[in-house]
């Protein structure tokens, strides 16, 4: 069942509908992004996954008869007799319920996780096939409707309100969408401002993801499933800061962390599509409304400028290096400047109508 057309004519969507052909052009001929250089850390980079384990990577022995890591072993012993029961019995667990079955001998929720990490990447498995799930803080809206594992039908509405993205990814089924486009927000508060001001009623059809920062695990599933399910051009809405930048690549490209599980979770065909370092000059914001960057900030986009993704991505170098020249960083907030509602009457609808992404 189709949705009813509620935004911009069908020529507005023409740029849109080009970089959607160019896409599947891509994956038809079995490409990504260009070329990329080859990295020899614990991870290495392709450009058509992402950052991925390396054959050659360093690893360490845990041993039972060892005192530096005879506890460490136990551990892992006891959350593989937990993900056995769980998968015996058909159930599932978070990751905070597990910690909870035995919370003095854990110590802290960190130890679990980074047990649980160590467990997924050598058995080579994903989370979910071991029977643990991740708690979910994301948020969804738009033209998407599907059904859940247990059957519940799910509407997302263009609406004020959004709908939290689920704790189990792989069990979601039956995804209809008519969206021309997945747009995904950094943080909650401009996803909330964006669906306050209309922004998907405008734009319809479409989608709009927010991870609220950082981005978790679910949402990075989620994001990945509707780009092999649809195929629909996704953009990358971040502040034009390193902290924005390092979000945006998570999303791209994947973590050191989860490198592990790449192929589950990374979307190489994403394009940044504000804010650019570059539109700040351009919509002639005033310095004043400008953050000066931190040292932190400044070592945090030297790292990023030297990561071997970015050899391959020189409009993101050339927008890095005036963030760097410059010294300065924005919030999206700072469009305000220009008008209350600038970001999603006048910002976005052109940039998505003319092609302004990189």
């Amino acid at each position: 069942m189709a949705f009813a057309p509620m935004g911009p004519e069908a020529s507005f969507f023409e740029v849109l509908d080009q970089h959607r052909a160019s896409l599947l052009a891509a994956l038809r001929r079995g490409g990504g992004e260009p070329a990329g250089r080859r990295t020899r850390l614990a991870s290495r980079f392709e450009d058509s996954v992402g950052l991925q384990m390396a054959s050659h990577c360093t690893t360490r022995k845990i041993k039972s008869d060892s005192l530096k890591s005879v506890k460490k072993f136990a551990l892992i012993l006891k959350i593989l007799s937990v993900i056995y029961k769980l998968v015996q019995s058909n159930t599932y667990a978070t990751k905070r319920d597990i910690y909870y079955t035995d919370s003095q001998l854990f110590g802290n929720q960190t130890v679990v996780d980074n047990i649980i990490n160590d467990i997924s990447c050598m058995l080579k498995m994903p989370r979910i096939s071991l029977h643990i799930l991740s708690t979910s803080k994301g948020l969804i809206a738009g033209n998407l409707r599907y059904l859940e594992e247990d059957g519940t039908r799910v509407h997302c509405t263009c609406g004020s309100t959004a709908v939290a993205v689920p704790s189990n990814i792989q069990g979601i089924r039956n995804l209809i969408t008519d969206a021309k486009f997945l747009l995904i927000v950094e943080k909650d508060a401009t996803f909330q401002r964006l669906l306050d001001d209309s922004f998907c009623n405008r734009m319809s059809p479409c989608i709009m993801v927010t991870g609220k920062g950082v981005p978790d695990l679910n949402t990075r599933l989620l994001v990945k499933k509707l780009w092999d399910t649809f195929h629909i051009p996704v953009f990358a809405l971040v502040d034009a800061d390193p902290h924005g930048i390092e979000i945006m690549c998570i999303y791209k490209y994947g973590s050191m962390a989860m490198s592990f599980e790449a192929h589950n979770l990374t979307v190489p065909a994403i394009r940044w599509l504000g804010l650019l370092p570059s539109d700040i000059k351009r919509l002639n914001i005033p310095r004043d409304t400008l953050i000066p960057l931190t040292k932190q900030d400044q070592m945090k986009l030297e790292s990023v400028l030297k990561r071997p993704y970015v050899t391959c991505q020189p409009f993101w170098r050339k927008e890095m290096e005036i963030m760097a020249d410059s010294k300065l960083k924005a919030e999206i907030q700072v469009l305000t400047f220009l008008s209350s509602d600038y970001l999603s009457r006048v910002y976005l609808p052109n940039k998505l109508k003319f092609g302004g992404w990189i």
